[in-house]
């Protein structure tokens, strides 16, 4: 009977934490992109960026903050189930009718393994996915819209290669006013270039970052070589801009590295020990954040379970978001010692599930 009243009990508490559990990921979520909306709000409104691009953007970065939302609302939801059942004495009920904290904990131990098999999944497929994507994307857009590349009143180095300066852009239009160039491709004879106007003509869009061409109007050109120097003036002077870059995609970056990625480049004898050093963290840290949902069911079921503490049920939220910030700032301190090589890579990044670890026991004991 009792085992029957345990099994009834714990899919009541499973089903209460489930709304919390997707209510967190769309609040964690939601704030989380609003330190992305004005960055991508301005390639929109100045520069002329499709929707339809903006809203891939959105998509991508979106997916890559996954694993971050999903150990979050873990907590949050453990803690505002329990909470909310502490301060309404269900807690205690349960008790009473011969329940002990085992059905408790078995209930946030079945989310926290689902939700950790979902971080693993995000940290390994998803976010690489999301990370890879924005980044093909991200470059596809700055080829095929140079002047996206370009900010106002600032010198924008590695331009086709280039230092360019413009006093006002028009992003939408493709001018440029007050236009200053520095190229040094040749170190042998470097040259300046001065205009009152320039206009980016933009190539074939099926050859992304070739064939863009940079028209400038009343200028000069000044040529300096050992002693000798040139100055030829112009009405109007085309330059053409040649991206080989745009031919081959960007190397993938240690967040876009899938687990079969990781694996492979660990292995690989031709990498050297510093490489070799980062995707031991890389694969390291992944797996600590995913284990992380485990330790953060123990954590939360101990401290949701206070027995008639209203605040816990007040501040789910907060509580949430002040363990995770203290954890987030070990897992980051872990990571700079462990790419540093201060710390072996594996110590510094489980370093923080230990100690969390340590601390739901302790409140799960106290609570019992």
């Amino acid at each position: 009977m009792p085992h029957y009243r345990g099994k009834i009990a714990g899919l009541y508490i499973l089903r209460e934490m489930i709304p919390p559990f997707i209510l967190g990921n769309l609040v964690f979520l939601f704030i989380l992109l609003m330190f992305q909306v004005l960055r991508l709000s301005d390639f929109m409104i100045t520069k002329g960026v499709p929707v339809t691009i903006i809203a891939q953007f959105m998509v991508y970065v979106t997916i890559s903050f996954l694993p971050i939302c999903f150990p979050i609302s873990l907590l949050f939801s453990i803690l505002l189930t329990l909470g909310r059942m502490s301060s309404d004495s269900e807690v205690v009920a349960l008790k009473a009718s011969g329940l002990h904290m085992g059905y408790l904990i078995s209930p946030a131990l079945v989310l926290s393994t689902a939700v950790a098999a979902l971080t693993a999944w995000a940290v390994f497929v998803g976010s690489p996915w999301g990370n890879r994507n924005f980044e093909i994307l991200f470059q596809h857009l700055m080829n095929t819209k140079a002047v996206a590349a370009i900010q106002e009143g600032t010198f924008s180095e590695g331009f086709y290669d280039l230092v360019l300066y413009a006093g006002r852009v028009d992003h939408k239009a493709g001018r440029l006013e007050d236009v200053f160039i520095y190229d040094e491709r040749d170190p042998n004879l470097p040259i300046t270039i001065i205009a009152k106007q320039g206009q980016l003509i933009e190539g074939d869009p099926s050859l992304p970052g070739r064939g863009v061409t940079l028209r400038l109007a009343n200028g000069s050109i000044n040529r300096t070589n050992q002693n000798n120097y040139t100055k030829v003036d112009f009405q109007s002077y085309d330059i053409t801009l040649a991206n080989t870059a745009a031919d081959s995609v960007t190397e993938k970056s240690p967040p876009s590295l899938t687990y079969d990625d990781l694996m492979a480049e660990r292995k690989d004898p031709l990498k050297d020990k510093d490489r070799h050093l980062v995707y031991s963290v890389e694969y390291n840290k992944r797996w600590a954040i995913s284990i992380a949902c485990l330790v953060f069911g123990l954590l939360g079921v101990g401290a949701g379970t206070v027995t008639n503490r209203r605040a816990v049920r007040a501040s789910g939220l907060i509580i949430s978001l002040l363990i995770m910030v203290i954890y987030w700032v070990l897992y980051v301190s872990g990571e700079s010692l462990a790419r540093s090589g201060a710390v072996t890579p594996w110590i510094a990044m489980w370093a923080p599930n230990v100690l969390f670890a340590g601390l739901g026991a302790w409140s799960i004991r106290r609570a019992w």
